[in-house]
């Protein structure tokens, strides 16, 4: 039996090809996906390099890190499972015996390998994975919505939970693509007041629509001062960065209050701060925030159905897997926000 996905020869060029359908093999299940969802990192397989392993050079395994789907065959050794389940994938595979590993934050494991990049992923029509990678999706629970909850909602819920936000807070966030605009569904769940800040009106708007409190356009004012004039002159009590840019980074610890809490979740390879002025003579708390630990998903899932979150409302794009070539282009020209490939 064959299957299609999607490779990346490099140099911007998408290819089509058949695999055979794979066999799940000890501890892991054969997934038939239902949606994936296209993330910014996976530009770098597209322009032929891999943001994991040192920028290795990729093409000969299927991207797709966000993937959901169904369970049609399970291996040797597999007793929580069975063909039927609904589930999304954990995108970080790890030794299973370290401390990181039973703590659940795969990601920091010393043998950490990428579902997508450093074995195939879900731009497919079958994915084979650990067992211990499904996370069981709530029955009323979209595919679209559970691809895009395992990267997007999920790491803006755990940097969140981390920051304590409540509705005691006014939140900033910065930088309104679908982690940002996840970061502002969540915070309004949560019972906080938020701040939006972007450069792109469109984006703007979208955020009103989640529930944004207040939207600022950072070319037309000065950020912090707006922020400074919208709390009364005491300053936002959390921010978060999803846009990894240094501005942004240096707005976030200039806009909190004293023992104000900052999260950065935007890349960023380096940055200049005034650590007396921004850190230690405000004591504020600065948090790197990456992903969510494995055992947190089934609360992700639950905060979504039951605070009725609009996920979907993030998906500007759906595409067939016919379609990737087209779906690379437009993602990587600006032209969607979150684009997601959909199987009937």
């Amino acid at each position: 039996m064959k299957m299609k996905g999607v490779v990346f020869p490099g140099d911007k060029k998408v290819e089509i090809q058949e695999f055979d359908i794979p066999t799940p093999g000890q501890g892991e299940v054969l997934v038939q996906l239902k949606a994936s969802a296209i993330c910014r990192s996976d530009m770098s397989l597209y322009y032929g390099t891999s943001v994991f392993n040192g920028g290795v050079k990729c093409g000969c395994n299927i991207p797709g890190h966000e993937p959901a789907g169904v369970i049609t065959e399970v291996g040797n050794g597999v007793s929580r499972f069975e063909p039927g389940d609904r589930v999304a994938v954990y995108l970080a595979i790890g030794c299973g015996e370290c401390a990181h590993c039973k703590s659940g934050y795969k990601m920091f494991c010393k043998e950490f390998k990428c579902i997508g990049f450093d074995s195939h992923g879900g731009d497919a029509d079958y994915m084979v994975v650990p067992a211990e990678n499904c996370m069981r999706l709530p029955d009323n629970m979209s595919y679209i919505t559970a691809a895009v909850s395992t990267d997007a909602v999920g790491t803006l819920y755990h940097a969140q939970k981390r920051l304590g936000i409540s509705g005691r807070d006014t939140l900033v966030i910065f930088g309104l693509g679908p982690m940002g605009g996840a970061g502002v569904m969540i915070a309004k769940g949560l019972g906080a007041t938020v701040i939006v800040v972007d450069m792109l009106d469109e984006r703007l708007n979208m955020a009103k629509e989640l529930g944004a409190d207040y939207v600022i356009n950072g070319k037309d004012v000065n950020v912090v001062e707006e922020i400074l004039r919208i709390t009364n002159g005491r300053g936002a009590d959390a921010a978060i960065d999803c846009s990894g840019s240094p501005y942004a980074e240096n707005n976030a610890l200039d806009c909190v209050r004293a023992h104000g809490r900052v999260a950065f979740i935007g890349e960023c390879k380096e940055v200049t701060i005034r650590p007396s002025e921004q850190l230690i003579r405000k004591q504020i708390t600065v948090t790197g925030s990456w992903y969510f630990p494995i055992q947190e998903f089934e609360e992700i899932a639950d905060f979504i159905v039951k605070k009725e979150l609009p996920v979907e409302k993030l998906v500007t794009h759906t595409f067939k897997l016919e379609e990737a070539e087209t779906a690379f282009r437009m993602f990587d020209e600006r032209k969607t926000e979150k684009a997601v490939f959909v199987w009937e």
